[in-house]
């Protein structure tokens, strides 16, 4: 890629001006003044009220400029911060400690796991740096939110990221439901036959573990719509309880640039899927690059989420930002934020904390004043939402109790984080399956795992897995979260309760054929159709569900008795 001469340093705010919102841009300030009153005058209800009242009075004189016609745009991008404000995060009910220490055991065994299978006489590759990005994203998840299949509700459905799949396998191996032999058998499905796992989800390779495949790119987003719609189906036409499920999908930025990701987005807002949870991992990577080098994914998905009638939770920042926003009072810090592309965020976690203090903060002096008291060590540890376990909760609680439309949560990650400086931010990282010597004893300094160096110089390719024992005080707290929660996830169960199905009689007229006239197959299968929907004990089960061209078939008929199915009802006056 070719740069304008004299373009030496990070990105300048002047250059990125097209990955703002823009609301002002067009308009003149013909009273500076009064302009500054309004803003004190909002500043103050915040201070004096909160933030959530004044929401309530900023969409009330919305709706009151919309009604009056006064041209306010939708607000399609907010700033490059979080969305729920401190004073409205629900609180944190967990142990933090032990959260965090079987999360760390979990990303070492998941990483382990990968590097085990490279060596020399197997070397079938895997993905190292997707969970140690999103491994808050999903522990979040399992410890207080995705519900199994013995719980109340019926269970969740969660649609996992293929290229996670490493980390699933490391909570199984915790949960007991996985050995090392297992574990060592990653990818192996011929040789280490009895002890394989599939690279990704894959319920006939994996039939009680796996419940959805979804490692082809955008076809976890579309499955996870229609899972959602089709709960409600079971809903609205009493065959099963489902108002207590969620469905869950984890999807990364890059992914959403495939045409399946983005393509049913509108389903999910027309029929209110609020039962729909899209967990996006925003690492701000493909698989070998920047998503959106000169520009910014989190504020494109969330002005295209929220185009298509969706709900938008963004988790950008964790929580030690949160004392230096507060002192932003004139904005600085928010505008470098908004102005900084993701090549440059990007960047910035491939240095160090005196590169950040110098080419992010410094870029406005009274930012680079605002961490002045702060050591280059305190200002690498200024963390992304995505690795905040209280920011990650307080959005999924949100997104869970928010009703009428399906919710996005666009959360703020670093690829390979924790894996240290040969793999976080780096545009290779996905690519990269091994752990050096100096890897590996940095990834277990870092992560405090209870190995010592001996274990590790004896074999480079076999570090040791860890577990600290199902009676360990950790484990048991994980299992009694599960339990509570009714039961593992991942799980599939292959037991149903049977159909009665059609008696013979019902297939006769179509086994008959159609004698000397021509019949075309729609035809005979309309005519199937119908008998079937007349059977006793299974024709209750049909209802159409049409997106287009039942008529052109000759389903016309069946509208008056069966009718064609909508979760709203028929609201209008048909016109035949």
């Amino acid at each position: 890629m070719h740069a304008p001469k004299g373009r030496l340093d990070v990105a300048a705010g002047e250059e990125t001006s097209h990955i703002l919102s823009g609301l002002t841009a067009q308009l003149p300030d013909r009273d500076p003044e009064e302009t500054a009153e309004w803003i004190e005058s909002l500043d103050a209800l915040i201070a004096e009220q909160g933030t959530e009242r004044a929401q309530y009075i900023m969409r009330s004189l919305l709706q009151r400029a919309g009604a009056r016609s006064v041209g306010v745009p939708m607000v399609t991008t907010t700033d490059y911060v979080n969305t729920i404000p401190v004073d409205q995060e629900a609180e944190f009910p967990g142990n933090e400690e032990f959260e965090r220490r079987y999360r760390a055991y979990m990303r070492w065994n998941a990483a382990v796991m990968v590097h085990r299978a490279q060596r020399s006489d197997i070397g079938v590759g895997g993905h190292i740096s997707t969970y140690a990005g999103a491994a808050t994203l999903y522990e979040v998840g399992f410890n207080h939110f995705f519900r199994g299949k013995d719980h109340p509700s019926g269970g969740d459905q969660v649609f996992f990221q293929g290229h996670a799949s490493p980390g699933m396998y490391a909570r199984a191996f915790m949960e007991g439901r996985l050995s090392e032999a297992d574990l060592d058998g990653f990818r192996q499905e011929k040789s280490k036959e009895g002890h394989a796992l599939s690279s990704y989800p894959h319920p006939r390779l994996m039939p009680d573990f796996w419940e959805f495949p979804t490692v082809s790119m955008g076809i976890g987003p579309m499955n996870a719509i229609y899972q959602a719609q089709s709960n409600r189906y079971l809903q609205g036409r009493g065959i099963k309880d489902t108002s207590d499920q969620q469905v869950w999908a984890f999807l990364g930025d890059g992914e959403m640039d495939e045409p399946e990701s983005r393509g049913l987005l509108q389903l999910a807002a027309n029929e209110n899927l609020d039962n729909l949870n899209f967990v996006i991992n925003c690492n701000l990577q493909r698989l070998d690059g920047p998503v959106r080098g000169n520009g910014k994914i989190m504020q494109e998905l969330e002005a295209f989420f929220r185009g298509a009638g969706w709900n938008v939770i963004k988790v950008v920042w964790g929580r030690e930002w949160d004392s230096l926003l507060e002192k932003d009072t004139d904005g600085a810090l928010v505008k470098i934020m908004n102005e900084t592309p993701d090549g440059d965020y990007q960047t910035y976690k491939a240095e160090s904390g005196g590169f950040v203090r110098d080419h992010f903060f410094g870029k406005n002096p009274r930012t680079k004043d605002m961490v002045a008291d702060l050591s280059d060590e305190q200002i690498w540890g200024l963390k992304r939402g995505g690795h905040d376990y209280r920011k990650v909760y307080a959005a999924y609680k949100a997104a869970v109790e928010f009703k009428g439309k399906p919710t996005v949560i666009l959360a703020k990650t670093v690829k390979g984080y924790g894996l240290g400086p040969h793999f976080e931010g780096r545009n290779a990282t996905h690519q990269m399956k091994k752990l050096t010597m100096e890897d590996l004893k940095a990834f277990r300094d870092h992560l405090r795992i209870p190995i010592t160096d001996d274990q590790l110089d004896a074999d480079l390719y076999r570090p040791p897995y860890y577990h600290p024992g199902m009676d360990a005080p950790e484990i048991k707290y994980l299992m009694e979260r599960r339990a509570e929660l009714g039961g593992f996830v991942p799980e599939r169960r292959r037991t149903h309760t049977p159909v009665t199905l059609p008696e013979a009689k019902s297939y006769e007229v179509a086994k008959r054929g159609s004698g000397k006239q021509q019949a075309a197959t729609t035809m005979a299968f309309v005519r199937l159709l119908k008998d079937l929907m007349r059977d006793k004990n299974f024709g209750a089960r049909f209802v159409p569900v049409v997106p287009d061209e039942s008529r052109t078939f000759g389903m016309d008929a069946f509208f008056p008795t069966a009718k064609i199915y909508n979760p709203k009802g028929q609201n209008y006056l048909s016109v035949d």
